[in-house]
């Protein structure tokens, strides 16, 4: 009884030290993320004052100056963080998000002012970008997504906004407002190619269990690659049919679709066995697994290549809920993007 007493009592001093340190972590990212809001807004407020000097008083011609003088008395007087580079930053900070904004006016009050939501780090990297849709969608999606800095480069990198806007009908047709086309469709989950550089595999011959189990090791840069909303569910997902034994690859749920997807990987071309297999699944996952309130399942066949014959005479062409996409083990450059792009626009064309 009393060893009982002592137990019940340890809990509940182990339970109160636990409010507290949760307690403290909760502050201490508060006062984190002041602190950046107050840094990132003084930057802006920097850059703004610099170029309201340049520009009111015709200075152009003594700017670079000006900075270096700024530069040497700020470094001085406040230590780091002050560099002539920095300055130029700020200004060029100022000057992104203070020009006047192409987009809808509701889109444009949705992401004005989400630059003050982000780090310094980040917002150098995203300011650069000069396409205001492609900025904004960072904006947004790094945000929604928290990614880290390291994280924001990656997706930059392995052109994730391109890679939404080419999977989309909307883009291949060229209808303007992609952004707010997609924002409400599942295709803007849904990239072609994946870039999954991340697994860095060397050996080429590799099998089909090898890549799952290496996709699994690396869970979280294949999430992120997934993109927003995803969480594992289940590897190698048996299912029953009158007695006969079927195996999905993949299976996750997102939570902004609100329904599972479905992931097969395949080291060859798409096949049209292949197609008919996850039409299979998916027909199964909606009238066996899904809950009434769920939306209907996503089949994503992930393969090394895909003919647009295959496509264009398969259930993938009328079902809004298939999807056949490449993956590679590199990061894209830019050309090499590019022609995918206008290969992918001008089979579609054709």
């Amino acid at each position: 009884m009393k060893n009982d007493l002592i137990i019940k009592e340890t809990e509940v001093i182990n339970d109160y030290y636990k409010k507290i340190n949760n307690m403290i972590i909760t502050s201490k990212n508060n006062i984190i993320r002041n602190i950046n809001y107050e840094m990132v807004e003084l930057y802006y407020n920097i850059g703004k004052t610099i170029n309201e000097l340049i520009e009111i008083h015709h200075l152009e011609a003594s700017q670079n100056k000006i900075i270096k003088d700024y530069s040497k008395k700020l470094t001085n007087e406040f230590g780091q963080g002050f560099g002539i580079s920095n300055l130029k930053a700020m200004k060029k900070f100022y000057l992104t998000y203070n020009i006047g904004h192409t987009l809808c006016d509701q889109y444009k009050e949705n992401t004005s002012l989400l630059w003050k939501k982000l780090s310094w780090s980040h917002n150098r990297i995203i300011m650069n970008i000069s396409d205001e849709k492609r900025r904004s969608f960072y904006l947004e999606e790094c945000i929604k997504s928290n990614w880290s800095v390291r994280e924001l480069e990656r997706q930059i990198n392995s052109f994730y906004y391109e890679r939404l806007i080419s999977t989309s009908d909307d883009y291949k047709t060229e209808v303007k407002n992609e952004i707010n086309i997609l924002k409400d469709k599942k295709e803007i989950f849904i990239k072609d190619p994946y870039v999954l550089e991340f697994l860095d595999i060397k050996d080429r011959r590799f099998l089909e269990k090898d890549l799952e189990s290496n996709l699994l090791e690396h869970i979280q840069e294949f999430l992120l690659e997934l993109g927003r909303g995803f969480s594992f569910v289940a590897r190698q997902k048996r299912i029953d049919v009158d007695g006969d034994n079927f195996y999905i690859d993949l299976v996750f749920y997102n939570y902004n679709l609100k329904c599972f997807v479905l992931i097969d990987l395949k080291l060859g071309k798409l096949t049209h066995q292949d197609i008919g297999q996850m039409d299979f699944y998916v027909r199964y996952y909606d009238n066996e697994i899904k809950n009434n309130d769920d939306n209907p399942t996503i089949g994503i066949i992930l393969c090394t290549s895909k003919k647009d014959t295959i496509v264009k005479y398969s259930v993938l062409n009328d079902n809004k809920n298939l999807f056949a996409s490449k993956y590679q083990l590199y990061l894209p450059t830019e050309e090499e993007f590019m022609t995918e792009v206008e290969k992918q626009k001008y089979n579609y064309n054709s």
